[in-house]
């Protein structure tokens, strides 16, 4: 198992560029269920959630390609409708093969999700969305099994935006006989990608990005070809890691748009950030303000970038309330940032954040999940002394060569066996 050794590195600065985004490219791979034949796919990042997804989907009868960034899904039907529990386990987005294979051959057996452990995320919307639909759903020992001659489209309103149940909706729907309309559906980005990708095939997905998203069925979709939007996560990481060294990084291939919430944040609390189309820069900064945020659905704050923006915090002057309004055990990072010295008081869904510059102390750390991962190495660049990262798997779930992007931009990180 690996972990990250990280040095006080002084400020970073220069360009790196964004990869692919994990969030947009799972759903679209699972998407190629609904359509035999091969699909093209671009900007795919080099991560175990990939890899994940491409072992499920041989395992579906599918055949995966890859080369370089572009990833070739030749698809065909399955021998068996399973996804088993050794590949399922692994990551959350494999329930994400569920409408897919419903709508497509009418029935699909899949494991209970697993994934990081940052809160319950039970799937029942995604089974109820399914039985709106006319599916017969049941779960029996550790497996869903749903079954459906024919699915029908429906109005089905979500009582939390979900952003995998909006897409396994989406997936299910476009197949289905008839219209679909999702209300309170996810407005992310990658919501809108999937939709984008789902069109190329012959879908006819209306409103992806707003609250109401509506899916007039068709009878047989078929293989394209898509470019995956940038990862708007690893961005606002990349953006916050120059901030909190002070330093000048610019962020290219990304889109600034879809990290508003932080850079909004961000200049509230002191930093100056310019942008164009296509990067994002952040200047420059020595002492910055605490601010507080509250998580939300897109376009609110990220929760996914609320472990990062709690490190920065950490070294701005003043105090900040950070509210987790998404899931209920997203704090586990904040025992090991106390460990490094950071002075934080967690409660339930809120962290107090008392800034004080200069006052992390390198200390051997355990990343929890994904998220906090990329927060311990953003605190270990302005920890004095060494900072240990233990279980960096997680790590590499969701960040493609983060340490090599980080090096270039001058931290002194480097990664061993643990």
């Amino acid at each position: 198992m690996d972990k990250m050794i990280v040095q006080p590195s002084g400020a970073l600065n220069g360009s790196v560029k964004t990869s692919g985004a994990k969030n947009s490219s799972l759903p679209i791979l699972f998407s190629s269920l609904l359509a035999e034949g091969e699909h093209t796919f671009h900007n795919v990042p080099h991560l175990k959630d990939i890899e994940s997804t491409c072992e499920l989907l041989n395992l579906l009868g599918a055949e995966t390609l890859r080369e370089g960034t572009t990833l070739k899904v030749k698809v065909k039907r399955p021998e068996r409708m399973q996804a088993d529990y050794d590949v399922v386990r692994k990551m959350r987005a494999s329930i994400l093969c569920l409408g897919p294979l419903l709508a497509q051959y009418g029935e699909a057996v899949v494991s209970l999700p697993g994934g990081c452990a940052i809160g319950t995320r039970p799937i029942n919307l995604h089974l109820d969305a399914m039985e709106s639909l006319g599916a017969q759903m049941k779960v029996e020992k550790g497996f869903v099994l749903a079954k459906a001659p024919k699915l029908v489209g429906s109005t089905i309103l979500f009582e939390n935006a979900t952003v995998g149940g909006t897409e396994n909706l989406m997936m299910a729907a476009s197949l289905a006989e008839g219209t679909t309309i999702i209300e309170n559906a996810a407005k992310e980005p990658e919501i809108v990608d999937l939709a984008n990708y789902l069109n190329k095939m012959g879908a006819k997905v209306s409103g992806a990005g707003t609250s109401i998203i509506t899916i007039e069925g068709v009878e047989k979709l078929k293989p394209a070809e898509h470019l995956i939007i940038p990862d708007r996560i690893e961005a606002g990481t990349l953006l916050i890691a120059g901030a909190i060294t002070g330093g000048e990084v610019r962020v290219e291939d990304c889109m600034p748009e879809h990290i508003e919430s932080l850079i909004q944040k961000m200049k509230e609390s002191g930093f100056k950030i310019t942008k164009d189309k296509t990067s994002v820069t952040v200047h420059p900064c020595q002492s910055w303000q605490g601010v507080d945020i509250t998580t939300a659905p897109h376009p609110g704050f990220a929760t996914d970038l609320q472990a990062q923006y709690m490190t920065l915090m950490t070294q701005a002057e003043g105090t900040s309330v950070i509210t987790e309004s998404i899931f209920e055990n997203r704090f586990m990072h904040v025992q090991e940032l106390t460990r490094l010295g950071a002075d934080i008081t967690p409660k339930t869904r809120v962290a107090v954040v008392r800034g004080h510059k200069g006052e992390l102390q390198g200390a051997p750390v355990m990343a929890t999940d994904l998220r906090a991962s990329a927060c311990l190495v953003l605190a270990g660049l302005v920890a004095q002394g060494e900072t240990t990262v233990n279980r960096i798997y997680h790590l590499d779930r969701g960040y493609e060569k983060l340490e090599d992007k980080l090096t270039s931009l001058g931290a002194k990180i480097k990664r061993a066996k643990e």
